[in-house]
């Protein structure tokens, strides 16, 4: 039965960015979160984000946004350079979403936005809401440059939601903390999709691939390769969200090209450790169910390696660069303490609340 039957539906608006998948799979617990409470979630993306969530929620209303053209260079020196490249496609981008979303807030009839890092995904008329773990944006030597220019598209949002603790015992650290900011922050503890369960473990080793090409497809070779000296039972996700889920054995591996929800909660549950990039929403999923990993950063993204960087400094989970990982990295995971588990409850009653202004 849902919860609070008698209060007005609220229709809001979801929209996540397209890089990776990671930005669709942490709005999955708010869509649900507003599917208990009576709301009804319309859902806004495009590319592989657009296609997991309409595989994850085929009966809700589904819009599509244009792409930004994010592509990550194939030489991770070139990172900074490529991102300013298809900068004038992204803007174009944000443009011809503002001006969607203006039209869908009539048609659709939408009473709340919630935009998880959609820059044009927004309106004056209704209560909008920015998530992002990023309030300092990390690009080298220009970071303050960049930071600056989030914090004031975030300035125009009703809130920014941050999915992390306020406290100095963070995941994301230093990107989702700033000394002094005007900006209207929520903590509301870290976001994820799974829940640990008792599992009878399956496989000695899970590896998962995510985020824009040509830098998934790259890793995926070289892994392949690599993970054929592994000895154990392996389970490799490929990180394609495509129409028809493939799955293929071969020797004592096991290739899916991707999984739902709660195949990958049940597969997460069964492995003893995983191996995959270090993007934020990876992390959240990995402590949300306390375990013990080896990252390879993707290259140039200053955001990824930073993180491995902090959690190899405390002690949690070793990484190593994609040029020079090789399979025996990671008899490294022994000597580390894992993720550790946590149970935040997310007041979303509170935070739902800004929606009934």
């Amino acid at each position: 039965m849902l919860e609070n039957a008698n209060q007005d539906n609220k229709t809001i608006l979801i929209a996540p960015l397209n890089w990776g998948l990671g930005h669709a799979t942490r709005c999955i617990p708010i869509i649900k979160a507003l599917q208990q409470r009576n709301h009804i979630p319309i859902i806004a993306s495009d590319g592989i984000a657009l296609a997991l969530l309409r595989k994850e929620f085929p009966y809700l209303k589904i819009l599509e946004l244009p792409s930004y053209h994010i592509e990550y260079a194939k030489n991770g020196k070139h990172f900074k350079w490529k991102l300013i490249q298809n900068l004038p496609k992204m803007i174009r981008a944000v443009l011809h979403e503002k001006q969607l979303v203006k039209n869908w807030v009539s048609q659709h009839g939408i009473d709340g936005i919630i935009s998880d890092n959609r820059l044009g995904v927004f309106s004056k008329s209704i209560p909008s809401v920015f998530i992002t773990h990023q309030l300092q944006v990390m690009t080298g030597s220009t970071t303050w440059l960049s930071s600056k220019l989030h914090q004031n598209i975030i300035k125009k949002y009703s809130e920014c939601w941050v999915p992390d603790t306020a406290t100095d015992r963070s995941l994301a650290g230093e990107l989702s903390h700033i000394k002094k900011s005007s900006l209207k922050l929520k903590y509301i503890g870290p976001l994820s999709r799974m829940q640990k369960k008792a599992a009878v473990k399956k496989y000695d080793l899970m590896i998962i691939l995510s985020g824009p090409e040509p830098q998934r497809g790259i890793l995926e070779e070289k892994l392949k390769t690599e993970v054929q000296k592994f000895e154990g039972n392996v389970v490799f996700i490929r990180g394609l969200v495509q129409t028809d889920q493939v799955k293929e054995q071969i020797d004592t591996i096991c290739y899916y090209n991707f999984m739902n929800s709660r195949q990958l909660e049940q597969t997460f549950n069964e492995s003893e450790i995983v191996l995959c990039r270090s993007g934020y929403t990876t992390i959240m999923d990995l402590a949300k169910l306390g375990k013990k990993a080896f990252f390879i950063p993707t290259p140039g993204q200053y955001e990824q390696m930073y993180l491995a960087k902090k959690l190899k400094k405390e002690g949690l989970v070793p990484y190593a660069d994609q040029d020079s990982f090789t399979i025996e990295n990671l008899s490294e995971v022994e000597s580390y303490a894992g993720l550790k588990s946590f149970n935040t409850d997310i007041e979303w009653e509170n935070l739902f609340n800004i929606f009934e202004i």
